[in-house]
């Protein structure tokens, strides 16, 4: 008796978990965004597979790094903006936090245009760029659109 009671609640609990997961998606991870981005580029720019080949993991090297980088701060804001009682947060520390990480940001981008433009012709690259400008209009496009309730026309 206690197997079938045990065995209907997982079974309630598997049927509500799918239903849940087919009304509110999971996002991607961070991966799967990685590649989808990189795949979209790809088809964008139309790098030819030499290009592909040479520059696939300069741009997986960056964005993992720009990742962690965003990750670790949002992270600390999140830790600074939870403080107790009547207490203020740091504000000068997390303006500095903030200041910091955009340099940093500046520093990898320049690292990384150094990177492609050796590999990359002047044309190409422009619409590399392009192409990731692009990738980040429409991801905000397509969330805006997921927030409002659906594919709008």
């Amino acid at each position: 008796m206690k197997t079938i009671k045990y065995t209907l609640i997982g079974t309630f609990l598997l049927i509500s978990t799918v239903l849940c997961a087919q009304r509110n998606p999971v996002c991607p991870n961070v991966d799967e965004m990685h590649a989808q981005k990189w795949q979209y580029m790809v088809e964008q720019a139309k790098l030819s597979p030499q290009e592909i080949a040479s520059v696939q993991p300069i741009f997986m090297q960056y964005e993992k790094s720009a990742w962690r980088l965003h990750d670790s701060n949002r992270t600390s804001f999140k830790k600074a903006l939870q403080v107790k009682g009547n207490e203020k947060p740091n504000y000068t520390e997390m303006n500095d936090r903030y200041v910091n990480q955009e340099i940093k940001k500046a520093m990898m981008l320049k690292s990384y245009h150094q990177k492609l433009r050796r590999l990359l012709a002047p044309e190409t690259l422009f619409y590399y760029y392009k192409a990731e400008r692009s990738f980040k209009r429409k991801l905000l496009h397509d969330m805006k659109d997921h927030r409002m309730g659906g594919n709008r026309p």
